[in-house]
């Protein structure tokens, strides 16, 4: 694996060890942080959180990797991962989870149901009704 992989995304941007960033980050493929960020975080891609990183941030993407530490509620649609260096402080929704041993979790979980099985042709209004209820 490049150092440019984690998992089995490719990372297309990084912020480095030594970059402090604030404000509201939006990207649409994939980000890497190595140093601090605070604000607010929105995506459709990506995120891998390194080790050493410090995160202040509300974050909603598609899926996130935490190796570093994040202060802030994590909205991850597909998938969420903690590796054993991971420290989340802050509620987690997402509908898959990993955690590794060692991970330091400090909040409440959602798990969500995938939106994409919803079949909206095929089931009936009742059972649609509940499958909407659970989102």
């Amino acid at each position: 694996m490049s150092k440019s992989e984690k998992g089995k995304e490719k990372i297309s941007t990084t912020l480095g060890k030594e970059t402090v960033f604030k404000g509201k980050m939006r990207f649409s493929d994939s980000l890497k942080i190595d140093g601090n960020f605070e604000g607010d975080i929105e995506s459709s891609g990506f995120l891998y959180i390194e080790n050493g990183a410090v995160v202040d941030a509300d974050i909603k993407v598609r899926a996130v990797v935490v190796g570093g530490i994040v202060r802030g509620n994590i909205d991850a649609s597909e998938k969420l991962e903690m590796l054993s260096t991971g420290q989340v402080f802050g509620n987690i929704r997402t509908s898959r989870l990993r955690i590794a041993d060692g991970v330091v979790f400090e909040g409440k979980c959602e798990m969500i149901k995938n939106e994409s099985e919803i079949d909206v042709f095929s089931d009936t209004v009742e059972s649609l009704k509940e499958k909407v209820k659970t989102l």
